[in-house]
């Protein structure tokens, strides 16, 4: 599966999330900055991360943790519903992002003496239990990062459960089963959640990725868990996406990538109220450009979109947004890693040819966009950077913002491919925030409100 510039003939990636709107900034031509392409960490601590205003009523109205007496956690049993569906290799956990940032929850309720039981969902069973989606191997993980043996528990509800609860002591950590093993789980069945429940005597969620789903873990167990608040990461996602993109240090930037416009028009639309400048890449570029009435050859492009395009291009216009689209483009004759390759400016991309990343003229501008900006976001890559001959653009955005965030600069890397293509740049800990979200993230920029978050307890 793929991202960014996707040809006709090839299949979607289906979570790919991404937005956009359009009016063009005149060609550079100036030299391409060619990227790094880290591929570790950088050994350097990270960049001290700026004061976020809280300036929406789902960032500043709901409690947290911290919000929480000390006294009161000591000895009580916290259902914590954290996002660990981690990418797995058979039983090898091939991306432990998620379960990394699970961690400082986890840390602050173990230090304060509660009796810590985690639910997570993994994957999607299809009836009942079923090996390979066992949380098994996200408990071994865990009990590496927390130096502290994680039990494992035979399943999220029933007399199992309550057996091991009974026996924890202050500090300990256990692990519930899979909780889509129960189809009652994203029905939010009441009683499934009562049950949930049952061995726990408040509620922490700290799920942000499932923050836009109303099932029994993530909302129906609040109406028998009191109080119900949020964790230090649904917190700090909160913060970012809602607090500093609804109040942003100016000029803010969006930029947006990936394939598809279609999907992401409240995206774009929310963004469009927001933002100073709109930076488009990725494969929706070529429904942009073919708006425009430019020829593209045989790259993506959505047919039933153009008048939309072109309505986002006004809309832009009116509000005096300024939207850059790539002036050039790294074409090729077919969707390969192994494909014959050439550059063209947009206007004279030729039949039989399609675009998978811009050009190095593309890359150039977009820095000297960003260089002012106080405020970025940034939603899906630029390019196919899966393939080596792709990446180029998806990398030196990666590597321009990391540099930004060091100046002072706000930078937010909005869940999905983008955040997989950083990870691979070993550039995450150099951005200020890297939403653990997909589709929660992408709603709450579009406005909406996130079961999740509202089903908390108001400060």
């Amino acid at each position: 599966m793929v991202t960014g510039f996707v040809p006709c003939a090839a299949p979607l990636r289906a979570t790919t999330r991404q937005t956009a709107a359009v009016s063009v900034v005149s060609r550079s031509a100036s030299t391409f900055v060619a990227p790094s392409r880290r591929v570790t960490a950088p050994a350097a601590p990270a960049a001290p991360v700026p004061t976020v205003r809280m300036a929406t009523a789902a960032a500043t109205t709901k409690k947290s943790i911290k919000d929480l007496n000390p006294a009161d956690i000591a000895g009580k049993r916290v259902l914590v519903r954290c996002d660990l569906n981690v990418p797995l290799d058979g039983k090898t956990i091939t991306d432990d992002t998620r379960i990394r940032a699970s961690v400082p929850t986890i840390k602050f309720l173990m230090e304060a003496g509660a009796k810590v039981l985690l639910s997570s969902h993994l994957g999607r069973p299809k009836d009942g239990p079923e090996d390979k989606f066992s949380l098994s191997p996200v408990a071994a993980r865990l009990t590496q990062l927390l130096g502290k043996d994680v039990t494992m528990a035979p399943d999220c509800i029933g007399d199992g459960v309550t057996k091991i609860v009974s026996g924890m002591a202050n500090g300990d950590v256990t692990l519930l089963e899979n909780v889509r093993f129960y189809k009652e789980e994203t029905k939010n069945d009441p009683d499934f959640a009562k049950k949930l429940a049952a061995n726990a005597d408040f509620f922490v969620n700290d799920a942000f990725g499932t923050a836009h789903r109303a099932h029994g873990s993530t909302a129906g167990v609040t109406a028998h868990l009191k109080p119900s608040v949020a964790g230090l990461l649904l917190e700090k996602e909160l913060a970012y996406l809602a607090g500093t993109v609804s109040d942003p240090a100016r000029p803010f930037a969006a930029i947006v990538g990936g394939s598809k416009v279609s999907s992401k028009i409240g995206v774009i639309d929310s963004l469009l109220q927001k933002v100073d400048k709109l930076i488009i890449g990725g494969g929706m570029v070529f429904t942009f450009l073919k708006a425009k009435g430019l020829n593209v050859g045989s790259s993506l492009v959505e047919d039933d979109k153009l008048e939309l395009a072109r309505e986002l291009v006004k809309t832009a216009e009116a509000k005096g947004v300024s939207i850059i689209l790539p002036t050039d483009v790294v074409l090729a004759d077919k969707f390969a890693a192994d494909a014959n390759t050439q550059v063209t400016s947009v206007d004279s991309i030729p039949d039989g040819w399609m675009g998978l990343d811009q050009g190095e003229d593309s890359t150039k501008l977009i820095q000297n966009e960003l260089k002012e900006c106080k405020t970025v976001i940034w939603n899906g890559p630029m390019g196919v950077f899966e393939m080596e001959k792709f990446a180029k653009g998806t990398f030196a955005i990666a590597d321009t913002l990391a540099d930004l965030t060091e100046s002072g600069c706000i930078t937010i890397i909005g869940g999905g491919d983008s955040v997989a293509a950083v990870e691979k740049a070993g550039l995450a800990e150099k951005m200020s925030h890297i939403s653990t979200g997909g589709g929660a993230s992408l709603e709450l920029l579009e406005g909406k409100v996130l079961p999740g978050v509202a089903a908390l307890d108001d400060n």
